[in-house]
């Protein structure tokens, strides 16, 4: 049987940055992936928004690893030629009662070590957006928006240039944990054996499915998987917006808001509905909640001017009843495999996470035995 020091895999934005963090603190390492490309599943499928780390409890993975990854990230991409655009973003309130709850978003940003958030008033944010109807406001600058394809490409190039190697079409099917590291049968058109010391999954949403076959994990120690699938909608007509426009959020979510693309393209987005199974399907009868969600803060929304665009699933690890959850980055202090780390839940901000996730595994990596 083959052996190799350290195995990734998922090839999404997150498992890229692990891979490439590892390869650059020198390990030997593969990044499995099982479709025929990378990014093919989360990674393509979001909204591509540079996050500021704004809503996220105080201490949780999700605000530390948000808040420097943006950073992270923005010197990457400004390192690597990245498309890349800091654009900013608006949370706006649309009546008194949204008003007074700025102040609180305001706060939980701050205790993130979000500081450079700014009040508007309605003739302030009108000033910056003319179409806009608020009561008032708060301006994100560190908010932007980032090529995520591209991204990936900058992480597979880093990996590849101080040894990783990219394995394609090479589902993970199981493994089994034993005292001189972890085998994995890989599928695919050729299936093989690997013996690794180190393996990291980060496979996204089959993350959970491929932890329960491993031979000796706990089974109690893998949580149970949800789907909680966004639905986007697209602007057919030019955006009149420069920044990201967000409602302040409601229970449940951060509501319709509206994001742009690099080409200046506009979405709206998400409708979530919590599914079964994978299905990025778009039905088109959804749209029209979103224009009356959108009127709140953009009255002026042509009639039929909404076409469906895309849709994203969150690997969510709660139900629905809770929904809120915080990444988790289990180890074997937790489940008890030596050699084992896994990633849980890593759903948004993940790609604005993803170079801190990345950081961050790599320094648990070099605590365990190799």
């Amino acid at each position: 049987m083959d052996q190799v020091d350290c195995v990734v895999v998922g090839a999404g934005v997150v498992g890229l940055a692990i891979g490439r963090a590892l390869a650059q603190a020198g390990r030997e390492v593969i990044i499995l992936e099982a479709a025929e490309a990378i990014g093919t599943g989360i990674s393509s499928r979001n909204s591509e928004v540079i996050h500021a780390g704004i809503y996220y409890p105080k201490d949780s993975l999700m605000a530390r690893f948000c808040v420097a990854g943006k950073r992270a990230l923005y010197q990457f991409c400004a390192d690597h030629g990245v498309p890349h655009k800091n654009c900013g973003k608006l949370i706006v309130a649309t009546n008194g009662a949204e008003a007074g709850k700025l102040a609180s978003i305001e706060a939980r940003a701050r205790a993130n070590g979000v500081e450079d958030l700014r009040f508007l008033t309605a003739v302030e944010a009108q000033a910056l957006e003319p179409a806009l109807a608020c009561n008032g406001a708060l301006l994100s600058p560190s908010t932007g928006i980032v090529d995520s394809h591209h991204l990936m490409l900058g992480l597979l190039g880093d990996a590849e240039a101080v040894g990783a190697s990219l394995g394609l079409n090479a589902p993970l099917v199981g493994g089994r944990a034993g005292e001189a590291g972890i085998a994995l049968r890989i599928g695919g058109a050729e299936p093989m054996t690997l013996a690794c010391r180190l393996l990291v999954n980060a496979a996204g949403l089959e993350a959970p499915l491929i932890a329960r076959n491993i031979a000796g994990m706990p089974q109690e120690a893998v949580p149970t998987r949800y789907f909680a699938k966004g639905n986007y909608f697209t602007l057919t007509v030019r955006s009149p917006f420069s920044h990201l426009i967000y409602p302040v959020p409601e229970p449940g979510g951060l509501g319709v808001h509206l994001t742009l693309d690099l080409g200046g393209q506009a979405k709206f987005g998400p409708d979530v509905e919590w599914v079964e199974t994978i299905d990025y399907n778009v039905d088109p009868a959804r749209g029209e909640r979103f224009y009356k969600a959108i009127r709140r803060y953009w009255p002026d929304l042509p009639d039929g001017a909404l076409q469906p665009g895309y849709a994203g699933i969150r690997p969510k690890i709660v139900p629905p009843a809770i929904a809120a959850q915080d990444f988790v980055v289990q180890t074997p202090r937790e489940h008890g495999v030596a050699g084992l780390i896994n990633l849980f839940g890593i759903e948004s901000p993940g790609l604005t996470s993803s170079l801190a996730l990345g950081d961050h595994v790599a320094e648990i990596a070099r605590s365990l035995p190799h």
